[in-house]
């Protein structure tokens, strides 16, 4: 259950608690259903009986409702990516790989943030060498989110009951093993585009690494020293092609 569904239901639950204790409190209302008059008595009885729809039709909403799916065309936000990515956690075929993206993201945002740090103990914010490195690292930063929302696009098109169905016993009797085959092919297809797209943002995170390392050497770099270090090399050719990315 989703800790914002949660804390919505014990928000509800409080308050319907709070609001019984309030009515029924003999120093406050000073309503009963015990010897009291009449109209003490229809109070007390009303404000039990709306409790209990309350209750009921509320929890039962709550229980119910379902969180609205973001569209991969409505990411904008690594934290986007984030919230998109956690909502397919109940498809239990990708739970690992969907943490290891989660964590991907992480250390992509701390090493994008390290690398700059470094920058900007080496150069101005206003200097040309520091734009020439910026350049590159938002065309990285481009193509990484533009392989998470690829792999948003499997997540959101896999339909795990079916998977699961047509590796029961039951579906074997029902099928032809050519027909059980043929849609195990295409769910692996699914699965192995996550699993190399997992393994593609793993080399992108390792392209950070040989530029903070590369970087990190040196203290100054004119415009042709940097042109020619091998990671921004590496870095352009990615973006280069990459067949996501215009």
């Amino acid at each position: 259950m989703r800790n914002n569904k949660i804390i919505k239901l014990a928000a509800l639950n409080i308050g319907i608690a709070l609001s019984d204790i309030v009515v029924f409190s003999q120093g406050i209302l000073h309503v009963s259903l015990i010897g009291a008059g009449a109209f003490q008595a229809a109070v007390g009885g009303t404000a039990i009986l709306m409790s209990a729809v309350v209750f009921a039709y509320g929890n039962y909403k709550l229980l119910n409702e379902k969180a609205k799916l973001i569209q991969t065309s409505e990411i904008k936000t690594p934290e986007d990516c984030i919230n998109a990515l956690k909502q397919n956690y109940s498809k239990k075929t990708f739970t690992k790989d969907t943490d290891t993206i989660l964590e991907q993201i992480s250390r992509f945002q701390k090493k994008k943030e390290t690398v700059n740090d470094i920058l900007l103990q080496k150069f101005s914010s206003t200097e040309l060498s520091y734009s020439k490195f910026q350049t590159p690292l938002l065309g990285l930063e481009n193509v990484f989110y533009l392989n998470v929302k690829s792999i948003l696009n499997k997540l959101n098109a896999f339909d795990e009951d079916d998977y699961n169905n047509m590796q029961k016993d039951s579906a074997k009797a029902e099928f032809s093993k050519e027909f059980i085959d043929s849609k195990m092919s295409i769910f692996n297809e699914y699965i192995s585009f996550v699993k190399n797209a997992v393994e593609e943002n793993e080399e992108i995170l390792l392209k950070l690494d040989k530029l903070l390392l590369e970087i990190s050497k040196f203290n100054s770099l004119d415009g042709g020293e940097i042109q020619n270090m091998s990671a921004m090399k590496e870095i352009d050719d990615l973006i280069k092609n990459t067949k996501w990315y215009k």
